[in-house]
């Protein structure tokens, strides 16, 4: 049985940020609808607080991710270490899009390293 945590502390934080890669995976309440897990490289997740993060979505394939959580805000991260002791950490939680022009986009953008194709 994995440990539940309150919140991400900073010893958690550091374990997010450091990964190369991590996993995003999405679900629609209709339930023939399919599950869409994606893999994210070449972008980090930035911990805002000890509930908050934040990725910055690149184009390259669907929106899926994005449909799914207008629809119901479900999200799970997952974050595996590649490197040393085998860790393995999922955030369930609540998931919005900011996208570009509106509140907040620019504020959050700003944290991540410019990129084509960023949504």
């Amino acid at each position: 049985m994995g440990t539940v945590y309150d919140g991400i502390d900073d010893r958690l934080g550091h374990f997010i940020h450091d990964q190369p890669i991590f996993f995003v995976a999405t679900a629609p309440l209709d339930r023939d609808g399919h599950i869409n897990l994606s893999p994210k490289g070449n972008n980090r997740v930035e911990v805002l607080d000890g509930h908050t993060v934040a990725y910055l979505d690149l184009t390259g394939s669907g929106i899926e991710t994005i449909a799914h959580l207008r629809e119901n805000r479900r999200i799970v991260l997952m974050f595996c270490a590649f490197n040393g002791p085998p860790r393995i950490v999922r955030l369930h939680g609540r998931g919005e899009v900011i996208e570009r022009g509106s509140d907040g986009f620019a504020e959050i953008s700003a944290r991540f390293p410019d990129q084509p194709g960023a949504r």
